[in-house]
């Protein structure tokens, strides 16, 4: 199987840096594993109406880098996507692989989010929690829990 992430930004921090490749490394004997890092649009104002046009070029770069085809399934991590349980994200992800989804691809937005056509255009939007989190930080967590999901699904030591 193969995992792609699309995100914006880059992991400027080491720290950030170093977790992540600690879960790539992790992940290699579960599966392809592909990241793909868009720029950050930076705004020139704090007005909503620059914030939109910031959420929407960076969706439309997102837009632009996701080839949807019959083995793949696209799932855009937003505040108001349904809510899973490291168990159930675990079912998800064996049930695609049953179901002939080979590529599974993960958005994650910049500082502002991600457009609703983008969220729309998805299979799936999930939500790790209601609160707002830092675009490096969930990527860091989403492979962690891409890690642990494998880990549940082979039977493995690892979740607690």
């Amino acid at each position: 199987m193969t995992i792609e992430i699309i995100c914006v930004g880059k992991l400027k921090e080491k720290y950030w840096q170093d977790a992540a490749a600690e879960y790539i490394k992790r992940l290699g004997r579960f599966c392809t594993l592909k990241i793909t890092e868009l720029p950050e649009v930076r705004l020139s104002g704090s007005s909503a109406a620059e914030e939109a046009a910031v959420v929407n070029a960076e969706s439309e770069a997102i837009l632009a880098k996701l080839s949807p085809g019959p083995q793949s399934f696209c799932i855009a991590l937003a505040i108001k996507g349904k809510s899973l349980g490291s168990e159930a994200l675990a079912d998800k992800i064996a049930d695609l692989g049953l179901s002939g989804k080979s590529r599974i691809v993960f958005v994650i937005g910049g500082s502002l989010g991600l457009s609703e056509k983008l969220i729309a255009s998805c299979d799936m939007s999930l939500s790790f929690s209601a609160m707002t989190f830092p675009h490096q930080l969930m990527r860091v967590v989403l492979l962690e829990q891409i890690y642990r999901a494998f880990k549940i699904n082979a039977n493995e030591s690892y979740h607690k």
